[in-house]
């Protein structure tokens, strides 16, 4: 960083109250002329002394762009009428985005002539102009006059970038009599301004009768402009940048090959926040929820006995239908149709409308599944109609497997606190239904009340005279969640189903939240009473839990332990305890393990779970026994991304979602460092010596700033410490970070006859910095490389290597006295390497 001394201080006032008294008059002469005064011009008449401190010094201005305020900087001048800003300064008056203040810091890194602009007018450059008489610095480019009309919309990136981002997912689920897994793999690249996608992946489950099935489920390219996108290919007529998408009855549009055409408020990605429907589990015993999505395995987690909800978060995001099967000791003990709902935001409400259109035929690529030949029309129309600020309405008509598929929806929120959906449907020759929510939310808690009732018929077969018979399925539930006071809360669920298991469930807990042994605690006790299932040979499952769970300390510990009766798998009673252990950990790849010791009338069991995550991959892996059978069942889920852009190769084991990425390769000198890398624009990352992955926002532009994370500090330097960035989706680029140890050297600069050397760049590795009008510097530099080369006016002077052992240092400050530079050290450097690299 540059170092402003006290004579630089008052140069700087002496100047500001000369100009004060004398440069009105030379701006109402170059006013009258109508031209912009010149340096020369506005130098004219200074004092020699005043002339020192104007050219060729560290001199703090404004910056304007195109008349708006750009920020506060420090910039040097030359009688050559040239330009060269140093650095911009923090401070609160800086209102422009960072990624505009550091374009033009590197547009005008090197000496830049000031006036019209005639080379290197990049960025749309027209012309520079600097004024003493207010020491501004204005900046004009060619957007100066165009309106906002376009700013709703990031501009697409200049240069989209290259590159290709694959991600990897691997679930299985085993026991003794069942199997199941699956493998995806998903690629999405950048070619120009197209964003490519493919997406593919293998499954075996033992009840789908077909072994191992493998299919290719998009392969399309796709294109966004200004409020709208389009689709060419290969792809799933999935719901694209939608608030709302009514519900329908029958099979969903499984691939297409066609068009696709909509708005793009957004593009649909994966995301880490929860469905805001839940799903609700009630084992009986330690067991297994797979989850399911067209028939495919895509999660599976261990669950305890109990009501509990399911982590959606690690699902895709998106609107669509899911099965979740509860299994208990190998076998299935309950599965249930749920609902995802995981949308993306209403971000421009200027625009009422929003849109997916698609039309093309059925098919399947590379595929082994049951409906290969299946070639019927694959058109559907999605809309989405902003009616009020409180109302969104959702359509839906759709032509599937020769069928046409009508939906509407209403999302409506009443008050503040009252949220109202509606949803009905038809599907021609299968049924028609309805689904009603209301969610109140107020001070102490919030009440949900939801049902859905559908007229279910099966189509009639080829042949067929009479309709078959169908069914009528009605779902019923009330979940209420209130907080007496600041430490008890209490929770109530009421359902009504008449599917396969029907019946009235119940479920009443008390929650307490406290202090034991002086570390936090919560304890809870639950009554339930449930329809039976196979796990209760039919018989009603009712029964009482005491649950006590507990903090040890503060290095990640906790402890559970669960006391309670349910109703066993022959009907009778069943008492049973259980205790967890966790422990959270600092391993370089362990992030978490559990361990659970369960007893109930059949036995004992263990349970073990951990969850991992590196440089290349994260996930979780669990296994248990039953107390029954005493069979082994287990689990695990992968996942890991590799990014392939600017020549280069690397793997990353971060779990959140890439539009698009950047390979960061960190060198450094310090062992064992940790960078952490923000922007306001995206994703943070932290950022390990050797080679790395990050993930960015596509299409917006952003800025990337590096510091050290935690408290430590470093003596040291992040070059560069910001970066910016602006990439189609897809696209991979590069940076390299280098983190030196550095002292700041104090010095001053002569020439051969030993007269002071004002106004020359200080460069290092590490920092830049000017000398003064006495010849004083201050610089930072690399420990590991000191050296130093001196430039002015855009030429080398001379190489300065310096020597500890002839300078005194105090902790980080080393004072090097007098420095000639001579010009004979240039030859003897052999090489500009330091000049380029500050």
């Amino acid at each position: 960083m540059t170092k402003i001394t006290i004579s630089t201080v008052t140069g700087l006032l002496a100047l500001g109250l000369l100009s004060w008294v004398a440069l009105p008059t030379f701006a109402l002469a170059d006013a009258a002329s109508g031209q912009a005064a010149t340096l020369s011009s506005q130098a004219r008449g200074l004092p020699p002394d005043f002339s020192n401190h104007f050219f060729e010094v560290p001199l703090a201005v404004h910056v304007d762009l195109d008349g708006r305020a750009l920020g506060e900087a420090l910039i040097t001048l030359d009688r050559q009428e040239r330009v060269q800003l140093i650095e911009f300064i923090p401070g609160e008056d800086n209102q422009a985005p960072e990624t505009v203040r550091q374009l033009w810091a590197d547009h005008l890194a090197e000496p830049t002539p000031l006036g019209d602009c005639n080379r290197d007018c990049s960025n749309d450059l027209v012309a520079l102009h600097y004024s003493l008489y207010d020491s501004r610095l204005s900046i004009l480019t060619r957007t100066v006059e165009q309106g906002t009309a376009n700013e709703r919309y990031y501009a697409l990136p200049q240069q989209p970038g290259q590159g290709l981002i694959l991600r990897n997912q691997l679930n299985i689920s085993a026991g003794r009599y069942e199997q199941s897994g699956r493998y995806a793999l998903q690629g999405q690249g950048s070619l120009g301004d197209w964003t490519t996608l493919a997406q593919l992946q293998a499954d075996r489950s033992d009840d789908s009768g077909y072994g191992t099935r493998h299919r290719v489920d998009q392969l399309y390219a796709e294109r966004v402009e200004q409020g709208s996108f389009y689709r060419l290919g290969y792809f799933m007529p999935d719901a694209q940048g939608l608030a709302r998408q009514p519900r329908l009855l029958g099979n969903t549009p499984l691939t297409a090959l066609g068009v696709m055409y909509g708005s793009s408020e957004s593009l649909a990605m994966d995301n880490a926040s929860p469905s805001a429907t839940p799903i609700y589990v009630t084992p009986n015993r330690p067991g297994v929820v797979e989850i399911y999505r067209s028939g495919v395995l895509i999660n599976s987690q261990p669950v305890q006995p109990g009501l509990q909800t399911v982590d959606t978060k690690v699902l895709p995001g998106g609107i669509y239908d899911v099965e979740v099967r509860l299994i208990e000791d190998g076998q299935v003990t309950a599965s249930n149709e749920a609902f995802i709902y995981k949308p993306s935001n209403w971000s421009n409400p200027d625009q009422p409308w929003k849109y997916n259109l698609y039309l093309g035929q059925r098919r399947t690529l590379l595929s082994n599944w049951e409906d290969d030949s299946d070639r019927s029309l694959s058109a559907g129309v999605l809309l989405n109609y902003l009616a009020h600020s409180r109302v969104v309405l959702g359509s839906s008509l759709q032509r599937v497997d020769g069928f046409n598929q009508f939906g509407l929806s209403a999302d409506w929120d009443v008050l503040q606190p009252l949220k109202l959906y509606a949803n009905v449907f038809h599907t021609d020759q299968h049924g028609q239904g309805y689904d009603l929510q209301g969610l109140w939310n107020y001070s102490a808690g919030n009440l949900v009340l939801s049902r859905n009732q559908s007229w279910q018929r099966y189509p009639r077969l080829r042949g067929e005279r009479e309709p078959r018979p169908g069914q009528q399925v009605i779902q019923t539930s009330l979940s209420w969640q209130h907080r007496l006071d600041r430490r008890f809360s209490t929770n109530l669920r009421i359902a009504q189903d008449d599917g396969l298991y029907a019946g009235t469930s119940l479920d009443l807990g008390l929650v307490y939240h406290g202090k034991l042994m002086g570390s936090d605690a919560n304890w809870r006790a639950s009554v339930f009473d449930r329809p039976g299932t196979l796990a209760t040979d039919g018989a009603r499952n009712r029964g009482i839990n005491f649950t006590l769970s507990m903090s040890l300390g503060q290095d990640g510990r906790r402890l559970s332990a669960t006391l309670g009766s349910r109703t066993a798998m022959d009907g009778s009673r069943d008492r049973n305890v259980s205790i967890t252990y966790q422990q959270a950990l600092q391993h370089h790849t362990l992030r978490n393990a559990a361990g659970t010791l369960t007893g109930d009338r059949y036995g004992a069991a263990l349970a073990a779970n951990v969850q991992f995550q590196n440089r290349a991959v994260y996930g979780d892996a669990y296994v248990q026994n039953s107390s029954f059978d005493n069979a082994i069942s287990g689990g695990l889920n992968l996942e890991s991304t590799v990014a392939v852009g600017a020549g280069r190769v690397a793997v990353s084991g971060d779990s959140q979602a890439y539009e698009a990425g950047m390979i960061v390769d960190v060198e450094s000198d310090i062992d064992d460092l940790r960078l952490r890398a923000d922007s306001l624009q995206g994703p943070s990352a932290t950022l390990r010596l050797g080679r790395n992955v990050m993930p960015l926002h596509a299409y917006r532009p952003g800025q990337v700033q590096m510091d050290f994370e935690g408290s430590d500090a470093h003596t040291a330097v992040i070059q560069p410490a910001t970066f910016s960035y602006h990439l189609n989706r897809g696209a991979v680029s590069y940076q390299k970070i280098r983190i030196m140890r550095t002292v700041t050297v104090l010095g001053r600069l002569l020439d051969a006859m030993g007269a002071p050397i004002k106004g020359a760049m200080v460069i290092n590795h590490a920092s830049r910095s000017l000398s003064e009008a006495d010849g004083f510097f201050a610089v930072e530099m690399s420990e590991s490389t000191p050296t130093l080369e001196v430039r002015r006016g855009g030429t080398r002077l001379c190489f300065l290597k310096l020597d500890e052992k002839h300078a005194q240092r105090e902790n980080e400050i080393l004072m090097v006295g007098d420095q000639q530079c001579l010009p004979h050290t240039l030859a003897a450097a052999g090489a500009p390497a330091e000049g380029d690299a500050g």
